[in-house]
């Protein structure tokens, strides 16, 4: 009896990792993940509005029809990306995916404070290339580290109405995402002091 029951226990065990390992793996070795059904309809670093929820053709699953939604493409190779958001009269939010569908930071409209969300993307590699001296705080600047190089931000912008949907629309239309123009300042060492001039010789007495 103990051995059926020992037998059981290890089968389950068994079964419960192997589904984990799965559903884990699964947005890795998927060939049709969110990134790669929405390459073909977006353009890379910039904010591409999608149509309007329909059952019969969704661009991606359980999209609410009450909200306009937009998606920005993103890849940080060439440097980082400048996100701005003009937020809608209901709700407006964003959030922020790596190239394998992980979620990794949000922020919408009440917690911005702002009528816009404003914000800086970029690798934690290039987040160490600011010069030190560049102290800024959330308030002012608001940077957000990417654990991969490529991903996906998803911008959504509430119509309570539906007389109100093409002002949602005209939100993200208005939103930009794009490579800085300026690139990542480096880190540089202070230029030497210049010499000192040596002071003239004392005038020769007669």
């Amino acid at each position: 009896m103990i051995r059926v029951l020992f037998t059981i226990l290890a089968g389950v065990l068994l079964g419960g990792v192997v589904h984990l390992v799965s559903v884990l793996a699964l947005p890795r070795i998927a060939s049709q993940d969110a990134y790669s059904r929405l390459t073909p309809m977006t353009r890379l670093n910039e904010v591409t509005q999608l149509p309007l929820a329909d059952p019969s053709n969704s661009p991606m699953p359980l999209m609410d029809p009450a909200f306009a939604v937009a998606i920005c493409r993103y890849d940080l190779s060439t440097g980082p990306l400048k996100l701005t958001v003009p937020v809608s009269q209901a709700y407006t939010s964003v959030s922020f995916y790596t190239r394998n569908e992980v979620a990794y930071y949000a922020i919408n409209d009440r917690s911005a404070g702002k009528k816009v969300i404003e914000l800086d993307l970029m690798t934690e590699a290039q987040h160490n290339e600011l010069p030190e001296d560049e102290e800024v705080t959330a308030a002012d600047r608001l940077i957000i580290d990417s654990p991969t190089s490529t991903g996906l931000i998803l911008l959504k912008a509430l119509a309570p109405e539906p007389g109100l949907m093409p002002q949602a629309q005209a939100s993200l239309a208005a939103s930009s995402c794009k490579v800085q123009a300026e690139p990542v300042a480096t880190k540089q060492e202070a230029p030497p002091p210049l010499p000192v001039p040596a002071p003239p010789p004392a005038a020769r007495k007669r």
